[in-house]
């Protein structure tokens, strides 16, 4: 089976525990022993889109996580919070910021302790736990747009899109006396936030790719890890009476099958 899965993660479950379920689910039509997985975790409290991964499918993570996600955050303002989010130790300054302005184009974020990068060799967010404070790596990201849909005194809320990698919290706490009180991932790429669960087909879940339709001949090779002439600016997708049998990379003047699908 290839297959993903739209998900709609509600708060207080992690991204594993999705996976988790997903597998004792659909364990049986997956196929016994059958790999789950997701492109993208959430935070616990954060809500929203989760693309599950069902057999082969977990071959194409690496191409959605590259996509950009949309956001929308509720920032509590006069407060701080020590993990940026509504799970840290929390304190009350009574400073409202001036401006209610996120930054937007190519920003440096220093990644935060509660994160899953390995620093070291283990995870940021197991070290936190036990106390320990180290000096975090630094990345750069993009904001598209962050635009402030609703303010009072207390909160604002803003649509967000960024890139792959953007921490929500780090941009709301340039605020300074503000922090990440909800998170919704409303759309990855051009997949938006299903009504419950929606099951979708490789072929639908890798369209955002450009197309190259093969003959009978062509997707034999293909699908023996045969490169194919041709050039492309970056991937495509490389299908065979609509099925999808490979994305493939430009290798100079040919196509390399990168993941082969059948």
């Amino acid at each position: 089976m290839a297959a993903a899965l739209l998900v709609d993660k509600p708060a207080g479950v992690t991204s594993h525990d999705v996976v988790a379920r997903v597998r004792r689910e659909r364990g049986g039509a997956a196929g016994s022993g059958a790999k789950v997985g997701h492109a993208g975790t959430l935070d616990p409290f954060a809500t929203g889109l989760l693309i599950v991964l069902l057999g082969r499918a977990t071959r194409l993570q690496r191409f959605l996580l590259e996509l950009p996600k949309t956001y929308v955050a509720g920032a509590r303002v006069g407060w701080r919070s020590s993990t940026g989010d509504p799970d840290g130790e929390l304190t009350e300054t009574g400073r409202v910021p001036e401006r209610l302005e996120l930054p937007t184009g190519e920003v440096e974020q220093r990644v935060p302790m509660t994160s899953a990068v390995r620093v070291g060799g283990e995870r940021l967010y197991k070290k936190a736990h036990r106390g320990e404070s180290v000096e975090t790596p630094t990345r750069t990201v993009t904001v598209h747009r962050a635009e402030l849909l609703d303010s009072d005194a207390e909160r604002a809320t803003f649509e967000i899109e960024c890139s792959s990698g953007t921490y929500i919290r780090t941009l709301v706490e340039t605020l300074e006396d503000a922090y990440c009180e909800s998170l919704r991932r409303t759309a990855i790429g051009p997949f938006e936030v299903p009504d419950g669960e929606r099951e979708v087909p490789v072929e639908e879940l890798m369209g955002f790719l450009p197309e190259r339709a093969l003959d009978a001949a062509e997707a034999e090779g293909v699908g023996h890890g045969r490169p194919l002439p041709g050039a492309s600016e970056g991937s495509v997708r490389l299908t065979h009476e609509g099925r999808l049998i490979a994305i493939a990379r430009p290798d100079g003047e040919n196509l390399q099958p990168d993941v082969v699908m059948t």
